[in-house]
């Protein structure tokens, strides 16, 4: 399972974007965060910024916290990735 990999900054970004790519729930996210909290094994070179960030997703699903795209660009921002929106036809 996920949980006996190394958690690095870009697990925590590539699951963000599979939210926003609507590939989980928002309810699939806040699991996910909570497993790594418990059992995962965070990258020990960004353990502060990962935690603080998986830390956030962890309570996005509670109303007084939620998780806006603004939310999710500032986020991804913390972990050194840029998010980038593309339109195409239906």
């Amino acid at each position: 399972m996920f949980l006996t990999m190394t958690i690095t900054k870009q697990t925590v970004a590539d699951q963000i974007a599979a939210y926003l790519h609507h590939e989980i729930t928002l309810s699939g996210l806040v699991d996910w965060s909570e497993n790594v909290m418990m059992e995962g094994e965070i990258d020990g070179n960004d353990t502060g910024t990962i935690v603080s960030v998986i830390a956030r997703l962890g309570v996005a699903d509670v109303r007084a916290f939620g998780l806006a795209w603004e939310d999710c660009e500032e986020l991804l921002g913390k972990l050194g990735f840029t998010p980038r929106i593309e339109v195409i036809a239906a």
